[in-house]
């Protein structure tokens, strides 16, 4: 099963950037290349402990919907999401904040298990690992971005 751990420091509260990493809107904005729109569940604003949202986009020349799950919560400490409908035979994402004397550390622990058996294992060590990694460190670059500047108050107001 594929393990992916990211750190990332943030120069801003741990309040705001957890509540940015929950941001549907942010969320948009980060995925936009990939066309992503959430079309169910929470489709704007920030998402909540026990409520889902599903995600319409285009991933590796597919349109792909894919469902996930608040499953736990704790304000602004830490929050998991899981996949609940996709491609993915279990796709978990823990994202914990740490708060510093100068800023946030943001660290993203994502656990997924490919379909397909022996293919799907083989799938994920030469590229679904890798390119699940990008979007999480270009999702972090966003977070980063408008925690850092006056543009958080374009999706969290």
């Amino acid at each position: 099963m594929p393990h992916i751990h990211l750190t990332t420091f943030i120069a801003a509260p741990a309040d705001k950037v957890f509540d940015l990493s929950r941001s549907i809107n942010l969320h948009k904005i980060s995925m936009q290349d990939a066309n992503e729109e959430a079309v169910a569940g929470v489709t704007t604003g920030l998402i909540n402990e026990n409520e889902t949202v599903t995600w319409k986009a285009k991933h590796l020349f597919k349109t792909r919907l894919y469902t996930s799950k608040v499953t736990s919560m704790q304000s602004p400490t830490m929050f998991v999401d899981e996949m609940v409908h996709g491609d993915f035979k279990s796709f978990r994402h823990q994202h914990f904040f740490k708060q510093i004397g100068n800023g946030t550390i943001l660290i993203d622990i994502v656990e997924f298990e490919s379909p397909y058996g022996f293919i799907g294992r083989m799938l994920n060590k030469i590229h679904l690992k890798s390119y699940v990694e990008k979007l999480l460190i270009k999702r972090n670059n966003i977070v980063k971005e408008y925690a850092e500047t006056n543009k958080w108050q374009f999706v969290l107001n």
